[in-house]
């Protein structure tokens, strides 16, 4: 069982694992964010809009946040640049920082029910293994952003859990 002081440790790396992220992202010109490198969403540009999309997905779930309104095959457009995106992942981030302090333990040992556009059908799942994706999808999305950065030449830092919240 996960603890709020679990969600509110991820959501510190999350805001900062993103900044470090951002930061590499911004070195590089718009035909580099765009290049398709071979990753599920394709580009690095695609990739972050499709995290900021799940996060928000997620969210208004968690938090009552707006429901992103596209779906997820158009969640790689869902800003048109960089910028936007950076300043939209930044509200975003300090909003999951904001909400991880007010999860308390009884909401974590809850339910939730919800439809699942992605498999076209009402689920529901303990709230404390959907939170509990909702990080896993973050780091596993942002390790593919990191491995194309990578080979973009743009480092970010060491991303080890315990170097970068210890």
């Amino acid at each position: 069982m996960i603890t709020p002081s679990y969600v509110q440790m991820m959501a510190q790396y999350n805001a900062e694992m993103n900044r470090r992220l951002y930061a590499a992202a911004g070195r590089l010109d718009e035909a580099a964010l765009r290049e398709d490198r071979g990753a599920f969403f394709g580009s690095i540009l695609a990739t972050l809009n499709h995290l900021l999309w799940g996060d928000r997905t997620w969210m208004c779930r968690f938090d009552g946040w707006a429901k992103p309104e596209t779906g997820i095959k158009d969640s790689v457009t869902l800003t048109p640049d960089l910028a936007t995106l950076a300043a939209e992942r930044v509200q975003a981030d300090a909003a999951i920082i904001q909400w991880a302090g007010r999860v308390s333990q009884r909401w974590l040992e809850g339910d939730l029910t919800w439809f699942s556009n992605a498999t076209q059908s009402e689920r529901t799942a303990p709230l404390s293994m959907l939170v509990t994706h909702l990080f896993n999808h973050q780091t596993h999305h942002r390790g593919q952003v990191h491995a194309m950065l990578t080979a973009a030449g743009q480092g970010t830092g060491d991303t080890d859990l315990f170097v970068v919240v210890g």
